[in-house]
């Protein structure tokens, strides 16, 4: 089955619009897809309506939490409507405005290397998504400083770069509780950016209970090697294994296009979990 549960348009950091991805995803024959754009579910009425009655489409995101201190993505899918999801929506407004004041902070790091960046453009344009560090990275390319994207990210914006400015997070457990209350269905996005194997299973086994009952084991990045570890976690601890690309157009060039094929017997356990029926998935 062809699914996308793990992609990028440019309501947050991709490089492609949301109808765009929806479009690409379409191409290849997807049958059930979610946008999850970092913080925001902006893209998900024109992915709906450029995918039609041939796809499932989900509304869902890709939240930044933290947990003891530790950065991770919690990946939402079907999100209801109501007014659990405006709370939601709520909530994700106000770290956009966190982030905004991001971007003027990271232009002031930048200025005190002496490259000179103004925010105010870099807003302007980001103007109905959410604003980011691609949206910096951009800049700099346009300002002659950097030849690529990544490079802008290699030698100032990264984790660890002179220009970093962290963000305010939400915890896990709040994300949790507001993805429950919105009916959505949860799962960690690429887990092994948490480290150690010991590391993601102790954070499972703390909140399986409060709904985080998925784990991109089947990430669209991950060899079959890379996979097996986290197929096994998923068994152990009666996980759902989720899929998706993480597409991001330009932004991530290793990744040329949306879409990925989910092996058959991964294919009735999610369906089931997100109340999807298998014959409509395909």
């Amino acid at each position: 089955m062809r699914v996308e549960l793990h992609c990028h348009s440019t309501y947050s950091d991709g490089s492609v619009e949301a109808r765009e991805v929806a479009r690409r995803a379409a191409e290849r024959d997807v049958v059930l897809f979610c946008l999850t754009d970092h913080d925001t579910m902006a893209g998900y009425d024109e992915t709906r309506d450029e995918l039609g009655a041939s796809c499932t489409v989900l509304r869902g995101l890709e939240l930044s939490c933290t947990d003891h201190g530790r950065a991770l993505h919690l990946l939402m899918y079907g999100v209801q409507d109501g007014d659990a999801c405006e709370r939601l929506r709520l909530r994700l407004e106000a770290v956009g405005v966190a982030r905004r004041d991001r971007i003027v902070a990271i232009c002031d790091k930048l200025a005190k290397l002496g490259i000179e960046i103004d925010p105010a453009p870099i807003l302007a344009a980001a103007e109905g998504r959410v604003a980011g560090r691609p949206d910096v990275a951009r800049a700099l390319v346009a300002a002659g400083v950097c030849k690529r994207p990544d490079e802008a990210f290699a030698r100032f914006l990264g984790d660890r770069g002179p220009a970093y400015v962290g963000v305010e997070s939400i915890t896990l457990e709040e994300a949790l509780a507001m993805g429950r209350a919105a009916g959505a269905r949860m799962s960690i996005a690429h887990p092994h950016t948490l480290g150690k194997y010991g590391v993601v299973r102790d954070v499972y086994q703390r909140l399986r209970s409060e709904g985080l009952e998925g784990i991109e084991a089947l990430y669209g990045r991950y060899s079959r090697a890379a996979s097996r570890g986290w197929l096994q976690l998923a068994d152990e601890l009666d996980l759902v294994a989720t899929s998706g690309s993480d597409f991001h157009g330009g932004m991530l060039p290793d990744v040329v296009r949306p879409v990925v094929d989910l092996p058959e017997p991964y294919v009735r356990p999610l369906c089931e979990w997100l109340g999807v029926e298998p014959l409509a998935a395909g």
